[in-house]
């Protein structure tokens, strides 16, 4: 739909967060709330999309980059911040405007669609998202002629008794045909109680000058919006909702929905399991059906087919973990391309490693790679085998089919196939053990008798 101009309202404080964060900039499964919404508007093909942010706030103005913005130096509502970015739209511009708001991260594309397709159609010149809700509330109250076609819009400051009792609300969502509606938001004024310029007037102004209204009717989650952090738990928890169903939709199995959370960008492939108590970050791309097991988190990686993840791991960024391979329980990953059937299945930190296909790394090893001062490599050869408990202190190679003795220190390249041992030697001595405790049991004795004297 190229010839949509989508308006984002982002002009207001969000006090209410008691942030030093943009209300905004606030993520909604690891990702910004207006990031949320600019993509809707991408999806939707806008030809152009118009920021409107208060003064000094450039941390907006970044979120905005690659589209235009408009400063609304007053906040004086919501009709004025749309004569805002309409001053910021071509003048010669045609199509239709849509206007929607940076803190409803739940807005959709089906409705955008829904919400212009009365214009296409030639049936209205102004649209309103209406929703209905359990507790109205201070929601402004839709009055139609019930066949669809918007009478007026009344805000709940405003409304009597008999229309508060109304309970099709306004979600807020408006569009109107951009050549029509310009002079008609020009005549929007702030006669009110509020002192405001309200976009709901939109509604008369449209039917005064002989054009049709309408109001569209869609779920209200869409309109969530989010004031404090109460509201921002509540969308989180829609949005999670939505993503799990996607996943199940798309043939993953989630075996507990409600335990696992997911980022808007989770990639899962078919036949994916995932137990409870997963936490996928932002990144995470499953290529083929894996195994996510119970309490694992992972956060920008890449999973292969037929690997096995958890249960408790954690998977970093820049970690691949290959087809076949096993991350268990208690073992971190971090920037570390782990071959196709490789094996950490234990109490294991491997840290910007190279991995080799079916190479084994036993429990409790750590790859030592950072002095402190900056990073170094590990890497492992194909079919490797890394005993328990060692360390292997970048930067370092171990060879294709070499062994390293449990407990070792490996501080020097290992050749292929060769066998490394780096730890204290032994020393048994027989007897020793009898004698000794006899030694201190005496001692023990010694001090219990000094105490009774």
């Amino acid at each position: 739909m190229t010839d949509l101009h989508i308006i984002v309202l982002a002009a207001g404080q969000g006090t209410r967060m008691k942030s030093a964060t943009p209300k905004v900039l606030h993520h909604v499964a690891h990702q910004p709330m207006l990031a949320h919404v600019l993509a809707v508007a991408s999806d939707c093909g806008a030809a152009s999309v118009t920021g409107v942010v208060s003064p000094n706030m450039p941390a907006l103005e970044t979120a905005f980059t690659g589209h235009s913005i408009a400063v609304q130096q007053v906040a004086q509502g919501t009709g004025d911040a749309v004569k805002a970015a309409l001053s910021a739209i071509p003048a010669d511009a045609t199509g239709i405007a849509v206007v929607v708001y940076a803190d409803t991260p739940l807005v959709r594309q089906e409705t955008i669609e829904a919400l212009v397709a009365p214009i296409r159609e030639g049936n209205a010149a102004v649209t309103f998202f209406a929703m209905r809700v359990a507790e109205p509330g201070a929601y402004g109250r839709m009055v139609t002629n019930g066949a669809g076609e918007l009478l007026r819009i009344v805000e709940a400051k405003e409304a009597d008794a008999e229309t508060l009792a109304i309970d099709l609300c306004n979600g807020g969502f408006c569009a109107f045909d951009l050549a029509k509606g310009r002079a008609l938001v020009a005549q929007i004024d702030n006669q009110n109680t509020k002192g405001e310029y309200y976009l709901t007037d939109l509604v008369e102004i449209a039917r005064d000058a002989g054009h049709g209204a309408m109001a569209v009717e869609g779920h209200p989650t869409d309109a969530m919006g989010v004031n404090d952090r109460a509201d921002l738990a509540k969308v989180e928890a829609v949005m999670q909702d939505r993503l799990r169903a996607r996943h199940l939709v798309n043939g993953v199995t989630i075996t507990a929905p409600e335990t696992v959370f997911l980022a808007t960008d989770t990639s899962l492939a078919p036949d994916t399991i995932v137990e409870p108590h997963v936490v996928f970050g932002p990144g995470v791309n499953v290529t083929g059906a894996a195994t996510i097991r119970a309490f694992s988190h992972l956060e920008g990686c890449e999973i292969g087919a037929g690997a096995t993840i958890g249960p408790y791991a954690r998977i970093r960024p820049g970690s691949s973990i290959g087809a076949q391979a096993r991350v268990g329980n208690f073992v971190e990953t971090k920037n570390v391309e782990m071959g196709e059937g490789a094996k950490a299945n234990h109490l294991t930190y491997l840290g910007d490693a190279t991995i080799g296909p079916d190479a084994n790394v036993g429990a409790g090893t750590i790859t030592c790679n950072y002095d402190g001062f900056s990073k170094s490599r590990t890497e492992i050869g194909r079919n490797a085998f890394i005993g328990s408990n060692s360390a292997l202190v970048a930067p370092v190679k171990v060879g294709d089919g070499a062994i390293i003795g449990a407990g070792s220190t490996i501080t020097n390249d290992v050749d292929a196939d060769a066998i490394a041992v780096a730890r204290g030697i032994q020393v048994d001595n027989p007897g020793r053990a009898a004698t000794f405790r006899e030694m201190r049991a005496a001692e023990k004795a010694k001090k219990a008798a000094k105490k009774d004297s």
